[in-house]
């Protein structure tokens, strides 16, 4: 009897153990899209830390608990009607040399696939030029062999994402217009080509879609029912979240939260720059998930960035010490 209720209490022990452990496994993100990095190197600017040391800003981030990079990539931004005509910021060759310093720095990847050669998001979903005249079918064909090929090019060099975005902010669809949210079978088979794309190279990279509905729960839901009802298959749902557009504070927590317990998926800010603490908090204590966090927009020169127009960081950067200490987060 003593054996059996050692045994019997050293099972527990275990179950408990393993419970926690996996608990502990939980992916906290703290993540940051720095897309215009390059673009601000071009034009000579240099990143100081907290003690005024010149660094790579990668390197600050990380050592002020970041641990994700975001980057978005554009079919051809060097086009005529492209992001940056002349140039390749945002394009293919650009993203492979930020995604090897990413790597370097042992920081996890994020890549946000724009489908166009300009900014994409719910006010302009332009076709790349080179699809322009494009069919469904061969509309469909393009995505697919595009996401294909730009995560083999990456794959190739031993940069591969470990998150991707099938789109961005695609609440109002994608490859206007007939990837609108008018359209929701074509748009559904859009997004569908993109992540079987995505599957196909590895399977294991997690598939984020994106919307721009912070606060605003009844769109949230609606798009969101709208792809599961179109057996969309994906992993997270990020929200972009900026007051001027997607509501209040508590609107974004009320929207989060359920979310969160209305979907299997995993629910985090894709998009933010205000409210750094209020939306870190919201993120890191909703009711379900295994993984969650956030995404700060261009923090080194847009909005409420942290750092100054001479590169020195200020003390928003601070606010990142303060959450990896409250959230655990490594």
């Amino acid at each position: 009897m003593r054996y059996k209720k050692a045994f019997i209490f050293g099972a527990v022990i275990f179950i408990h153990a393993a419970l926690f452990a996996q608990a502990g496994t939980k992916e906290k993100i703290l993540g940051a899209d720095i897309s215009f990095l390059p673009q601000l190197e071009d034009k000579g600017v240099k990143f100081y830390d907290a003690n005024g040391k010149q660094k790579d800003v990668i390197q600050i981030l990380k050592d002020h608990h970041f641990n994700y990079i975001r980057l978005r990539i554009f079919n051809d931004p060097g086009a005529d009607s492209g992001y940056s005509t002349g140039n390749n910021y945002c394009g293919l060759e650009q993203t492979k040399k930020m995604a090897l310093r990413i790597k370097a720095a042992k920081m996890k990847f994020l890549l946000d696939f724009h489908y166009s050669d300009t900014w994409a998001d719910p006010g302009k979903q332009f076709k790349p030029k080179a699809w322009k005249d494009l069919d469904f079918n061969a509309l469909t064909k393009a995505i697919h062999d595009y996401t294909k090929d730009v995560l083999l090019a990456l794959k190739a060099q031993g940069t591969l994402p470990d998150m991707v975005q099938v789109g961005n902010e695609i609440n109002h669809g994608i490859l206007w217009p007939e990837g609108s949210a008018e359209h929701m079978d074509t748009l559904a088979a859009f997004i569908k080509a993109g992540i079987s794309a995505v599957r196909e190279v590895d399977a294991s990279v997690k598939i984020m879609l994106h919307i721009a509905c912070g606060g605003q729960n009844e769109e949230s839901v609606s798009f969101v029912d709208n792809m599961l009802k179109r057996a969309v298959d994906f992993d997270i749902i990020g929200e972009s979240y900026y007051p001027k557009w997607h509501g209040t504070i508590e609107e974004l927590k009320n929207n989060m939260n359920d979310l969160s317990r209305r979907y299997n998926q995993e629910v985090i800010v894709a998009e933010y720059t205000e409210h750094k603490q209020e939306v870190n908090d919201i993120a890191f204590n909703l009711p379900n998930g295994r993984v969650k966090g956030t995404f700060i927009w261009e923090p080194l020169n847009t909005w409420e960035f942290i750092f100054d127009k001479t590169g020195h960081a200020n003390a928003l950067l601070l606010i990142y010490d303060k959450l990896s200490k409250q959230y655990h987060i490594r």
